[in-house]
C-alpha cells in the first residue's frame, strides 16, 4: 500500500513539475534607478503598395483645388489619378500625381518625399506646403497574445510594446524572451528574434516597426504540455489510482 502512495505521490510531483518556470516580468534586467539614453532617429521609408495621402496647399486657391487630397470629394482631379482613399505607390516606386505626372516616392522618407513634391510642384505653384502620410500603414500580431489581429496604425510610428499593447499583450505562455519579427525590406524577408525580458530590446532597430511588419509570439513547452493528449489524461489516471487506493484501504480496514 506505501508503494501505491508513493507511486501516486510522484505521479503528482511529475505532472506539477512539467511547467517551466520562466521570466513574466519585461526588461527585468532594468536597473531600478532608470536613466535615459539618446534615441536613433528611424524614419520609416516609403514602400511599394503603400497608400498615400498627398496634400498641396498653397496661397493661391485654384491650386489647391487643383491639387486637392483624393482623400475628399474632387471633381476636378480626373478619376484614373486616384484610388478610393489615396495614392496607390506602384511596383516602380512611383505614384501618379495630377499635372505633375510620376513621381518616384519609394524607398524615400515622408520628409524627402515631400520635399520632392514640393520641388516638382515648384513652376505651378509657388511656395505649395506638401502633407504625406501614408494611409495603410498596418502591422500584425499573432500567437500567444489575447487579441491577435492586423491594425491599421494611425500616423507612421509605433513600436514593439505598443503593438503588444494593441493585440491585449502576451498571456502568460508568450515566451518574452523569444519574440520574432517579420519584415520586408528592399524584396527580402527578414526575420528578428528579440529578448524582451532584456534592456538590449529596446535600442533594437526592430524595436520601432515599420508597415506591414508582423510580430509572432512563441507559445512556451507548458502550454504544448497541458494541451497534449497525455497531459489531458494524467488528471484522469492519477484520480483513477487514488480512488482504488482509497477503495483498497477501505477494504482492508474493514477486514
Amino acid at each position: 500500500m506505501r508503494k501505491m502512495y508513493l507511486m501516486l505521490a510522484l505521479l503528482t510531483l511529475l505532472y506539477s513539475s512539467c511547467a517551466e518556470r520562466r521570466n513574466l516580468v519585461y526588461f527585468s534586467n532594468l536597473a531600478k534607478q532608470t536613466g535615459s539614453e539618446r534615441l536613433q532617429e528611424q524614419s520609416i521609408k516609403i514602400q511599394q503598395n503603400d497608400l498615400l495621402r498627398i496634400n498641396v496647399s498653397s496661397l493661391n486657391q485654384e491650386s489647391n483645388i487643383l491639387f486637392a487630397s483624393n482623400t475628399q470629394s474632387n471633381n476636378s482631379t480626373p478619376s484614373y489619378y486616384l484610388e478610393p482613399s489615396g495614392y496607390r505607390v506602384g511596383y516602380n516606386g512611383e505614384v501618379v500625381f495630377p499635372v505633375i505626372g510620376s513621381v518616384k516616392v519609394g524607398g524615400l522618407t515622408i520628409a524627402e518625399a515631400q520635399d520632392l513634391v514640393v520641388s516638382k510642384l515648384d513652376k505651378y505653384v509657388k511656395q505649395a506646403i506638401v502633407e504625406v502620410q501614408i494611409l495603410n500603414f498596418k502591422i500584425t500580431v499573432i500567437g500567444e497574445v489575447n487579441k491577435p489581429s492586423s491594425f491599421v496604425v494611425a500616423g507612421d510610428h509605433i513600436n514593439l510594446l505598443e503593438a503588444l499593447g494593441m493585440a491585449g499583450d502576451m498571456t502568460v505562455y508568450g515566451k518574452r524572451e523569444n519574440v520574432l519579427i517579420i519584415r520586408e525590406q528592399n524584396g527580402q524577408r527578414i526575420m528578428k528574434r528579440l529578448n524582451l525580458n532584456q534592456q538590449d530590446a529596446l535600442t533594437s532597430p526592430f524595436f520601432t516597426l515599420r508597415q506591414n511588419d508582423i510580430i509572432y509570439v512563441e507559445p512556451d513547452k507548458s502550454k504544448a504540455i497541458e494541451y497534449s493528449p497525455n497531459t489531458r489524461l494524467m488528471p484522469i489516471v492519477i484520480a483513477s489510482i487514488s480512488a482504488v487506493a482509497v477503495l483498497i484501504t477501505a477494504l482492508l480496514n474493514s477486514k
